[in-house]
């Protein structure tokens, strides 16, 4: 649960910030010809803020799924291999890896000034994602009934993050796919922690479910097909929910974001536009009171 809630936290986080800037600079710059897309952005004066905090979660999840959860406090037998029961782990941990490559890239690319900046770190972050879809896929295989279903659909944010990226590279001027891109990316850490939180705490397991400790891990197992059935049902319930529950979010957040910024530049050109008469009368008194 740990892993899931952690690496959804920063999902999150990375979402919303990225649908925040998105939005700010396309209502500062209407029209698509002054628009363009990014991956990452500067916080105050801290540049590489962002990236920095990519990194660091990435290291957390991969200190918990590798160190801290399993019960040895490292991934492998004392004869070097790699026990059943950490398996696993390490494919959870292979995902924040990519993300740690693509934030490290990112701040090399930015020092160095390279010509293909862009487009070699969107690069990086479809690559993130398709590493990402590959393992849950095949990691979801392995899993039977509500675990199985919450990890289908959450192939289906992931893949929605990649075809965005991969578009963005094309279309750097598009608003609408950054849009999206950072909603998705939000989604897929709303997911995560509603996985986590669903599946590993048994006040919320599905009536009729009960978690199972197999091959090292809790799994949720339903008693009967009339439990199952009902279990996966609840899942695309919960699953539509949350994604009307964004779809409102997302779109009023850019109402207000977009009336905020438009009514803030309308306001700087009025000043602009305003007559400075009695501005200069200021200075002028001001140098005729400090004038011996």
């Amino acid at each position: 649960m740990d892993g899931h809630v952690v690496l959804g936290f920063g999902f999150i986080l990375i979402g919303t910030w990225h649908l925040f800037n998105h939005i700010k600079l396309h209502a500062l710059n209407p029209t698509t010809y002054n628009y363009c897309n990014s991956l990452w952005f500067p916080i105050l004066k801290f540049k590489y803020l962002e990236l920095i905090f990519i990194m660091v979660s990435s290291i957390i999840f991969i200190s918990l799924e590798l160190f801290i959860s399993p019960s040895h406090h490292q991934p492998f037998d004392p004869d070097g291999s790699i026990p059943i029961t950490h398996l696993l782990n390490l494919e959870h941990s292979f995902t924040s890896m990519a993300f740690f490559i693509y934030a490290s890239f990112a701040i090399a690319l930015d020092l160095t000034s390279s010509k293909a900046q862009r487009e070699l770190t969107q690069l990086l972050v479809a690559i993130a994602f398709a590493q990402q879809l590959l393992l849950i896929h095949f990691h979801s295989s392995g899993h039977d009934g509500p675990e199985g279903q919450y990890h289908l659909l959450a192939q289906f944010l992931v893949l929605v993050s990649l075809a965005t990226t991969l578009i963005g590279i094309g279309f750097p001027k598009s608003f609408l796919i950054s849009f999206w891109r950072s909603v998705s990316i939000m989604f897929q850490g709303v997911w995560l922690m509603v996985m986590g939180f669903m599946l590993f705490t048994p006040g919320l397991i599905f009536k009729g479910c009960f978690l199972n400790h197999e091959d090292g891990h809790y799994m949720v197992t339903c008693s009967n097909e009339k439990a199952l059935q009902r279990a996966l049902s609840l899942v695309n319930i919960q699953f539509s929910w949350f994604f009307i529950g964004l779809a409102v979010f997302s779109v009023s957040f850019y109402k207000v974001l977009v009336k905020y910024y438009q009514d803030k530049l309308a306001y700087g050109r009025l000043a602009d536009d305003e007559p400075n008469d009695g501005i200069e009368f200021q200075k002028i008194s001001v140098q005729l009171v400090s004038t011996p």
